[in-house]
């Protein structure tokens, strides 16, 4: 007797290959099966009409903290998405304790948990109230969450988490020691070792922790970052994720990145490439990046993602304002300050000057005028909701720096400004879908999980089927499939998952191509302490198999909990780099 038979469908195998019509049939969470199968069934989905394939694979999300209040990890699951990869950017939760283990050190765990809240977008008051905290290595971390979520896991190791807990207060003031560089060595191996799946960092500017400062890992130098990269190289099926610099970046990076990944004997992916028509000559610059890291023996990806990375500013996080120039120091203020520096037209003004101060592509951050007033919460202002700032200015004669102040000041600080959406035309997307095919970048890069009041990305999977293949035409389905699944299994090493074949874990979905994609966005007032997310499930997605276990029907997230903890070398096979 099978546990599970879905009967009728048209496979899409995760490999590229064309689809074929077969039955795929499960025992003990695996894929014993795929054609004419006749062996009755514990339960039968009928997939006539739809599509049947692997589950998709997140790469890049920050669901670290949120496994802990939603075992689900939603939406994902809801866009057939049945594993993700967490602990990116550095930016984890786990070490809370040095080499010499002994009792956490509350204010480093604290610092760890406001650094999450102020990069990651995640409210303060749902990570002090959601998550227990009550674990001191990596190892234990890992362990609490093992079998206790819908999809599957894999956590790296992150950098900041590493240089807090050895250098506690001046791990973002100064460089480190060879003896503090060799104790977060130590605990990268007891971490990879636990089964982290490698070894995250930043040096972007634009993560700054809750005082204004720089996140420990922007203080580390370069050798440091190439001597945690070697103890990746020590163990098997392990990563490498890093986010170098925003804008341009120069050889100098893409060197630094090639010695990194040559360091590990590992991939590395890079976060984020966004690709527009517009900007090709930048896509082109970034991607040439690869050869400069391969002369240095490395293997360097860009990350992408498959749609525009629509941001949801606000004054009271301040993220991504903060790469202005100065703005750092001034999204760290209290709010009551915030406001007060607001109100005084002397200090509005300089706040505007530095920001239009800023040098390069970033400046652009600051073009107030451009940005969509996307929600208020003042009667003054709701007449005006979804209309451009620019044009409320010239409507009312006003500046659109003084104007943005005034509706802020008028919401405590809680407006919301959108960048306009100018990457749906079909030559951006024609661009995107060359970058796809590109064996320098790789699909990914949701952040799902981080910037919850911010993004909608986690619907990455879903957009890429309705827009690239259906709507616009670029794409045959089942190389669309393919980027979602048998292409990040193979750079992660992933040898159960990402396709649907005898012998595999049966992560398996089923959707109707004639439907499939992102559905309505709204907030969702759902986390702990009463806080909102942007929200968002999926058209055309019927059912969703995590390790033959059904997951999701019709919309619904069930009760099961089948997800694993992917580690490495158990789960992961090694990719090297030479």
């Amino acid at each position: 007797m099978l546990d599970l038979k879905i009967t009728g469908g048209s496979v899409v195998d995760g490999t590229g290959a064309p689809a074929r019509r077969a039955d795929v049939a499960v025992r003990d969470g695996r894929i014993v099966a795929v054609g004419d199968v006749s062996e009755p069934a514990t339960r039968t989905i009928d997939a006539t009409g739809l599509v049947v394939a692997p589950g998709f694979i997140d790469i890049h999300t920050h669901y670290d903290a949120q496994a802990f209040w939603d075992t689900t990890l939603s939406p994902s699951p809801l866009h057939g998405v049945t594993t993700v990869m967490a602990g990116n950017c550095g930016f984890t939760i786990a070490p809370l304790v040095g080499v010499d283990g002994g009792p956490v050190r509350a204010d480093d765990a604290d610092y760890l948990m406001r650094m999450l809240a102020r990069v990651e977008g995640m409210p303060l008051e749902s990570l002090q109230q959601g998550v227990p905290w009550n674990w001191s290595t990596s190892a234990e971390y890992f362990d609490l969450l093992d079998g206790t979520l819908m999809p599957n896991i894999g956590l790296m190791v992150g950098h900041s988490a590493l240089r807090r807990v050895v250098m506690h207060e001046a791990a973002n003031e100064r460089e480190a020691t060879a003896d503090e560089i060799e104790q977060m060595k130590t605990l990268l191996r007891a971490g990879l070792a636990a089964g982290g799946m490698g070894f995250s960092s930043t040096w972007s500017p634009s993560h700054n922790d809750h005082t204004g400062r720089p996140v420990p890992s922007r203080c580390s130098r370069a050798d440091e970052l190439i001597a945690l990269c070697s103890v990746v190289g020590e163990f098997p099926g392990t990563q490498l994720e890093f986010i170098p610099d925003v804008g341009e970046f120069s050889d100098d990076t893409f060197r630094l990145m090639g010695r990194m990944s040559a360091a590990a004997n590992r991939p590395l992916n890079w976060n984020l490439l966004q690709v527009y028509a517009q900007n090709w000559d930048l896509v082109q610059h970034q991607l040439a990046g690869f050869e400069i890291a391969a002369a240095e023996g490395g293997r360097v990806l860009a990350l992408t993602l498959p749609d525009t990375f629509r941001l949801r500013l606000n004054f009271t996080s301040g993220f991504i304002l903060d790469i202005l120039r100065g703005w750092d120091q001034l999204m760290a203020l209290p709010l009551d300050e915030k406001v007060r520096q607001l109100r005084d037209p002397t200090v509005r003004a300089e706040w505007n000057r530095l920001a239009q101060s800023t040098d390069g592509a970033q400046r652009a951050i600051a073009n107030w005028g451009s940005y969509r007033l996307l929600e208020t919460f003042s009667d003054t202002w709701k007449p005006y909701e979804g209309r451009i700032i620019g044009d409320i200015a010239r409507k009312l004669d006003r500046d659109p720096w003084d104007l943005l102040c005034d509706i802020v000041l008028a919401d405590d600080l809680r407006t919301v400004i959108a960048n306009q959406d100018r990457g749906q035309d079909d030559a951006t997307w024609r661009r995107r879908v060359e970058v796809w095919r590109d064996h320098r970048a790789i699909v990914g890069a949701s952040d799902a999980g981080a910037h919850l009041d911010m993004i909608d990305s986690f619907s990455f999977s879903t957009t890429l089927l309705a827009r690239a293949v259906r709507e616009h035409g670029l794409m045959e389905l089942e190389e669309a499939v393919h980027h979602l699944t048998g292409a990040p299994a193979e750079l992660y090493g992933l040898h159960d998952r990402g396709r649907v074949a005898v012998g595999m874990c049966a992560d398996v979905q089923v959707f109707d191509p004639a439907t499939i994609g992102p559905g309505p966005v709204s907030m969702k007032f759902d986390l702990p302490g009463g806080s909102g997310r942007v929200y968002g499930e999926a058209e055309g997605v019927h059912h969703v198999v995590v390790n033959g276990v059904p997951c999701v029907e019709h919309g619904e997230l069930l009760a099961a909990r089948p997800g694993r903890l992917l580690r490495s070398g158990t789960d992961t096979h090694t990719v090297p780099v030479r």
